[in-house]
């Protein structure tokens, strides 16, 4: 074991024995004295707010001063199936040597690492209102859901079922992580407070990189049928099939219902990746240049939103004023929808 590993262990287990050794009100008093120091200290102030949703969970958010995104402690716990409010007074779960309530675990030791210790750290903040708030860096949460999933098979391996006491935390986490990755995090907070609109170059550049593919990827037909046969029942044309050419403006549909709201910037860096060729035409299909993690999840999902507005139009015009105001472009004002 190395020496900083062992410093570490020691350090836990006499924290824990600490704790052991303290009476309830000796604790309760250690609480409230951290909790005063906390809020009477500098802390920063919330600059956007926000929430979102995954799944069934509603992800309350914010964005401080200095650019951290924040997932609120309360919603954090429901994301992970927990449901624990904090120790009044305290304004944030009991830990031990600073890990968090859903980490404590003992079980739960083998797959957290020094990285995760060090990230699990509440963050102390004061809502636009003044208020006082608490919560967690945004890209813990797939951290801690992955916790729980190596516990999980690490168990099915051992013992061939997970404990009952887990096994509605570890389904939480599972969907969880179907449904979200990092950038998806990122993304998601970003767009619900707004911060989107003043973060940096440089910032969604990171977005983008991790979007889009280092190396062409191999071609994959990644639009299905249904996509085509939908643009040609609401323009009134007739579908012959994919072997017959589709008509050149059927390219700029592409590019407005689709790499013009998958992501900020996305169409700007794919056509500056597979630009035109002499010809007219581009080396590559834009979709080659998506990542296979995060880029093609992200439009097979987006794609299959789109062929549901399309089924429940009845014209073009509807599919564009209900396309706008589900998935509208960014910087711009969706039409209201009128009723007749």
């Amino acid at each position: 074991m190395k020496r900083e590993s062992r410093k570490d262990y020691r350090k836990a287990i006499g924290g824990k024995a600490r704790a052991a050794a303290l009476s309830a009100e000796e604790r309760a008093d250690i609480a409230r004295k951290g909790a005063a120091a906390r809020w009477n200290s500098e802390i920063p102030i919330a600059e956007f707010e926000g929430a979102f949703n995954i799944g069934a969970s509603e992800i309350d958010a914010v964005v401080l001063a200095d650019g951290r995104r924040i997932i609120t402690q309360a919603t954090f716990l429901r994301a992970l199936g927990r449901s624990r409010s904090p120790k009044a007074g305290t304004g944030v779960l009991s830990t031990i040597e600073d890990r968090p309530f859903f980490l404590q675990a003992e079980v739960l030791d083998p797959f957290i690492g020094p990285e995760l210790e060090k990230a699990s750290t509440p963050v102390f903040y004061r809502t636009k209102n003044g208020g006082k708030g608490v919560g967690y860096d945004a890209e813990l949460l797939p951290s801690v859901a992955e916790v729980y999933l190596k516990f999980r098979d690490s168990e099915l391996t051992q013992q061939g079922k997970v404990p009952t006491k887990y096994s509605h935390i570890v389904t939480a986490c599972d969907m969880l992580i179907r449904g979200l990755a990092h950038v998806g995090i990122i993304a998601l907070v970003d767009e619900a407070t707004g911060y989107q609109e003043v973060r940096d170059r440089l910032a969604l550049q990171a977005i983008l990189d991790t979007f889009l593919a280092k190396e062409l990827a191999a071609w994959a037909k990644r639009f299905p049928d249904e996509f085509y046969k939908e643009i040609f029942r609401l323009r009134g044309w007739i579908w012959k099939g994919m072997k017959v050419n589709k008509p050149q403006v059927v390219a700029s549909y592409t590019k407005d219902i689709v790499y013009e709201r998958l992501l900020p910037g996305l169409l700007e860096e794919l056509e500056k990746k597979n630009p035109k060729m002499d010809t007219g035409r581009r080396r590559n299909k834009h979709h080659q240049w998506l990542t296979a993690d995060v880029g093609h999840p992200a439009l097979a999902q987006h794609l299959f939103g789109v062929i549901t507005l399309m089924k429940a139009s009845k014209s073009w015009d509807d599919f564009k004023l209900m396309l706008d105001q589900a998935l509208p472009k960014r910087n711009t004002t969706p039409m209201l929808g009128f009723t007749e």
